[in-house]
């Protein structure tokens, strides 16, 4: 009876770890299918190029916060690049100044949380 138990947890414990990690594998496969989709950018004129840089308080990770305002800010129309560097708490974005502004990039910050998550500091032109 006790070689009945322990076969059984061991099944049991073999199966969970297996369908945890496929269930894995499908999400960082969904994740690496988003990161190489790329969005088609119109080419800027060069005296329209302008780069904004600033500080973003309240991100607490790295894939969730920081890329994902990264995505937000990079689809952005007139937005040629836009990088998010967690550790350092910056981002940076290169765009068309006829397009876009400084002021458009903090309301979509802002905006990719609740309102009062992200704070954008700093901004330099």
């Amino acid at each position: 009876m006790k070689f009945t138990k322990i076969i059984a947890t061991f099944a049991i414990a073999s199966l969970v770890l297996v369908s945890c990690k496929k269930e894995e594998d499908k999400n960082l496969a969904n994740i690496k299918a988003v990161e190489t989709t790329t969005k088609e950018h119109k080419a800027i004129a060069a005296e329209n190029v302008q780069t904004a840089s600033f500080k973003i308080e309240g991100m607490t990770c790295a894939m969730g916060c920081a890329k994902t305002i990264e995505k937000e800010l990079a689809d952005l129309d007139g937005v040629e690049k836009a990088t998010v560097d967690f550790d350092k708490k910056t981002a940076t974005v290169v765009f068309d100044k006829t397009v876009q502004n400084q002021d458009n990039f903090t309301k979509v910050v802002q905006a990719t949380g609740d309102g009062k998550t992200y704070k954008v500091l700093n901004t330099k032109s």
